[in-house]
């Protein structure tokens, strides 16, 4: 679950999206990597590709701000 990924970077694009995700809704591989957890956050780009997947909505926005983006929660 935290394997690195190269943050999407669009001119102009600042804001990413976190929300809550089941883990029962990712496919088989993924969902292995969760281990007891029933609940991640899913971070996204404003055109709504996903940029990562962390264990919680602190880390979510950490990730976001390291980055330069600015997390919005999304319910």
């Amino acid at each position: 679950m935290d394997t690195p990924h190269e943050m999407a970077k669009e001119a102009g694009d600042r804001i990413v999206y976190v929300r809550p995700m089941h883990t029962a809704d990712l496919p088989d591989e993924l969902r292995q990597q969760t281990g007891d957890l029933d609940e991640i956050y899913s971070v996204h780009a404003p055109n709504g590709d996903r940029l990562a997947l962390v264990r919680d909505r602190k880390l979510a926005f950490a990730l976001a701000r390291q980055h330069d983006f600015t997390p919005v929660d999304v319910h």
